[in-house]
């Protein structure tokens, strides 16, 4: 494992000697934009496992992406190599279908301090709630990022995170009611406290996200990826291209659905990744939003 092979993956070629928020920012979004969110393995009859060579092999090695947990944990791993004040923390993230926050502790998040300020880094949300810069931990204020207005807000020790996004334009008609559109301008995205967490207190979890049949990467085959102007995603068969302000405050929502056999290429030439085992797309409705 080393850092340079990491950095050839991202394409990053910037300065490793400062640990300032601009250089932060910068190997951060290389991130985004290079490893995709994806539960792909749970669908091709692979075991997701949390040890730190695993992640990096499959990420860096196999150019495979991941979940938070996977993604989250190798750039933390990336930030304190590089001299970074970096820790992890624990998220509950927002059903909008309940309309309740989890009971379990399922996304795993990095926390950055730079001069005595603290930042969230999150590289493992993927869609249009993926950040696209570290965002200040402070309560009440509107972070306005390329994907929307993001906003943090502190009640009684626990932060909340949610993010109001712009109106939307989608040329598919067939796809205006969709289940995978999100219908809310504002929308909650997960609540964390400031415990400071490890990856062994997510095990439990990452087991049950990949075997129960109540978990949406089960009943959902997930992959997407964050580009110069928006975000792609391949949810079953259903391929989505979002252009954020496409034109003025309104963001650009594009629907293919693909065949079988399209299924893969459209992998390896809009997501550059080839798998190793059969994938067999799954796309359950009413359980995902973008």
């Amino acid at each position: 494992m080393n850092l340079e092979e990491y950095f050839a993956r991202t394409g990053y070629k910037g300065s490793l000697e400062k640990q300032d928020l601009e250089t932060l920012t910068d190997i951060f979004q290389h991130h985004i934009r290079a490893v995709p969110f994806e539960n792909l393995s749970i669908h091709c009859g692979e075991k997701i496992t949390l040890e730190l060579e695993h992640v990096y092999n499959k990420i860096v090695r196999r150019k495979r992406g991941g979940w938070c947990m996977e993604n989250n944990q190798l750039l933390g791993w990336v930030l304190k190599r590089l001299g970074y004040d970096a820790s992890f923390l624990g998220a509950y993230v927002f059903n909008p279908h309940q309309n309740a926050y989890a009971t379990i502790m399922t996304h795993l998040l990095v926390k950055v301090v730079i001069d005595g300020k603290a930042y969230i880094v999150d590289g493992g949300f993927g869609v249009s709630y993926q950040m696209w810069q570290p965002m200040e931990l402070v309560s009440g204020k509107d972070q306005p990022q390329a994907p929307g207005i993001f906003r943090f807000t502190e009640k009684n020790a626990i932060w909340y995170l949610e993010k109001v996004r712009r109106k939307q334009y989608i040329p598919n008609q067939n796809f205006s009611n969709s289940d995978l559109l999100e219908k809310k301008e504002c929308r909650k995205v997960y609540m964390f406290s400031l415990e400071p967490r490890t990856v062994e207190d997510f095990h439990f979890q990452c087991t049950y996200l990949q075997t129960s049949p109540d978990s949406l990467f089960t009943k959902k085959s997930i992959c997407t990826l964050q580009t110069t102007n928006g975000f792609q995603a391949l949810i079953g068969w259903t391929l989505t291209e979002t252009t954020y302000n496409y034109k003025e405050n309104m963001d650009l929502v594009e629907f293919i659905t693909l065949e079988d056999e399209e299924v893969e290429k459209t992998l390896k030439e809009r997501f550059n990744i080839t798998l190793d085992s059969k994938l067999v797309p799954i796309n359950v409705k009413g359980f995902y939003t973008i």
